[in-house]
């Protein structure tokens, strides 16, 4: 039986690349967007002007990145060498889905859908390492667990820190 430290260091260790592949948008976004501001056919943006092609890929880069460095710290993961590319395009995604549904509920980009906000990329990540074999149920409620406070408390960070213009 794990410890509630032991849970909490495996479930951040485990989805770090895809909070990295989340965070780092808001520092390297900007330029076209994903969408290249096209509507949907409710005459909504698809995704808006926020998901752009830099972030999406700069997120990418940066998670996967963060995957390999953890495979060679510590010595986890190391046979799969797509681990980070994969949790990383799964928060990527599960984000963009979560603007998808924001866009069509008429929540303008950098509005607030609450649970929404908070879990969409890691579902996406989660779900994009279900390849991979390494998911348990402790694991998965752990990772559920801890992401809405340590999201909100970093998007607040970077609200005040003026990197943001929304606190969540």
């Amino acid at each position: 039986m794990s410890t509630l430290w032991e849970l909490i260091a495996n479930a951040v260790k485990f989805i770090f690349p895809a909070y990295c592949a989340n965070a780092i948008p808001v520092l390297t976004g900007g330029g076209l967007p994903l969408d290249l501001g096209k509507k949907f056919f409710d005459g909504k943006p698809i995704f808006g002007r926020n998901k752009t092609f830099r972030g999406f890929l700069s997120g990418l880069t940066i998670g996967t990145i963060a995957g390999f460095a953890e495979a060679a710290i510590f010595q986890e993961y190391q046979s799969i060498g797509y681990f980070g590319f994969l949790l990383s395009l799964g928060a990527l995604l599960g984000d963009l889905a979560g603007a998808f549904l924001k866009r069509r509920l008429g929540i303008a980009p950098g509005g607030l859908l609450p649970i929404v906000d908070q879990v969409d990329f890691v579902v996406g990540a989660l779900i994009f390492s279900i390849p991979l074999r390494v998911l348990y149920l402790e694991l998965t409620l752990s990772v559920l667990v801890i992401t809405p406070p340590l999201h909100m408390a970093t998007n607040f960070a970077a609200y005040k820190l003026g990197l943001k213009s929304s606190p969540w």
